[in-house]
């Protein structure tokens, strides 16, 4: 006789034992299974299981499902499905897959409302939602009621950009983070993260810190607005600036770089990254005696910034080297990743500022963080309103997996 495809959906209160007697039944049965899946929230089950059972054995596995389903205390559903259905299914299953992370503060109802709507919008269909953020996570100060989840999403070629804009366009409105991803392999084995540093992986802008100290703040924050304006390029900015610092003794920049500050999330986000095997590297324009410090400080294994020269203690305004700027950003992220074995689709770049776009568009993953709105909307991938720890919830890491990983390095 020939075969029957049937749907099995089971839900209810989660007990010990009912997958293992529902195995049991389809195995004397010899049922092939086609589709599992299954979730389980606050001890509530639902299980959907799709087989292909001679017709001649369909009746007793079914009878045998009721039984242990009722016995179990479950509520079960069982249908049969067309195999013009199954067709459908099969070609569905080939369809390209993305992955969604959202972030929010607070109740998600809103925003995981714009989300699913835009998403049946262009047509993408969300196959599973996980939670990302500790259940607990609300009685912990550093994750006060933050909710992460990740959902996976197929359907036909979307315009991403477009998707991307709405999306954008709700976020700023309900205050979420979100990134939009393409499933692939890459997304699941990246091994590079390169940071800027400035306003990025650290709170300050470090020229600005010592332009004040060396009571030159005001002419180096015009040359920086010039630059802004396009007036002149980053490289002559940069040089201007630096030779505004001739002079100053090496003992202020010493204490700058002592006193600078990361910002929230990055220790965490450093030390899991490290932990899981990732090489980490510092791509600045900035200053090289800074992330100098930060290197020793957090065991990063690159930095490449500006090198100020100094001599006999002093800042001479000039600078060692070619400046890096944002073509230079962009390249060395290329070397590192060649020089590590690393294919370019598996690095993450992170930063704020339009010099570092060739960088985040070169990489697999490029993420503005607290950037300005130009940065923001060029950028694919966002963080606005959380630390850089939230990095973690991109690449796929849960709560659980981050604090196993810190566990581990301070047992």
């Amino acid at each position: 006789m020939a075969d029957e495809l049937i749907l099995i959906n089971v839900s209810g209160q989660d007990k010990p034992g009912l997958m293992s007697l529902l195995m049991a039944t389809l195995s004397r049965a010899q049922a092939h299974i086609l589709d599992i899946g299954q979730a389980v929230i606050h001890d509530d089950l639902a299980l959907g299981i799709l087989v292909s059972v001679d017709s001649a054995l369909a009746g007793g596995m079914i009878k045998d499902i009721m039984f242990d389903a009722n016995a179990a205390g479950s509520t079960v559903r069982i249908s049969n499905v067309s195999a013009a259905n199954h067709q459908l299914w099969v070609e569905a299953s080939g369809k390209t897959r993305y992955i969604l992370t959202l972030l929010t503060a607070g109740d998600g109802s809103r925003p995981l409302h714009a989300v699913s709507s835009l998403t049946h919008e262009f047509g993408l269909n969300i196959d599973t939602v996980r939670r990302l953020t500790d259940r607990a996570a609300e009685r912990r100060s550093d994750n006060a009621s933050r909710l992460c989840v990740e959902m996976r999403l197929r359907g036909d070629e979307a315009d991403l950009n477009q998707l991307r804009g709405e999306l954008m366009s709700a976020a700023e409105e309900l205050d979420f983070d979100f990134s939009l991803q393409q499933d692939t392999v890459f997304r699941r084995t990246r091994r590079l993260v390169a940071f800027d540093m400035d306003s990025t992986l650290i709170t300050e802008e470090v020229i600005d810190e010592l332009a004040s100290r060396h009571g030159v703040g005001t002419q180096v924050a015009a040359i920086t607005a010039d630059a802004m304006a396009g007036k002149i390029d980053f490289k002559e900015s940069f040089r201007r600036r630096a030779k505004l610092l001739q002079g100053m003794p090496e003992a202020v920049l010493d204490e700058v770089a002592r006193s600078v500050q990361l910002n929230a999330g990055a220790h965490r986000l450093i030390r899991a990254l490290q932990h899981f095997g990732y090489k980490t590297a510092v791509i600045s324009g900035g200053f090289q005696y800074v992330g100098s410090h930060l290197q020793q400080a957090l065991g990063i294994d690159y930095v490449h910034a500006n090198a100020l020269e100094i001599k006999n203690g002093v800042m001479t305004g000039e600078v060692h080297g070619d400046i890096i700027d944002a073509e230079r950003k962009a390249l060395l992220l290329r070397e590192i990743a060649e020089a590590e074995g690393i294919a370019l689709q598996q690095t993450i770049a992170i930063g704020d500022g339009a010099n570092d776009l060739p960088m985040l568009s070169s990489a697999g993953l490029g993420v503005a963080f607290h950037a300005k709105p130009v940065v923001r909307e060029s950028a694919q991938h966002a963080i606005s309103n959380f630390g850089l720890d939230t990095v973690l919830y991109l690449i796929g890491f849960s709560d659980r997996d981050i604090s196993q990983a810190l566990a581990g390095l301070e047992s």
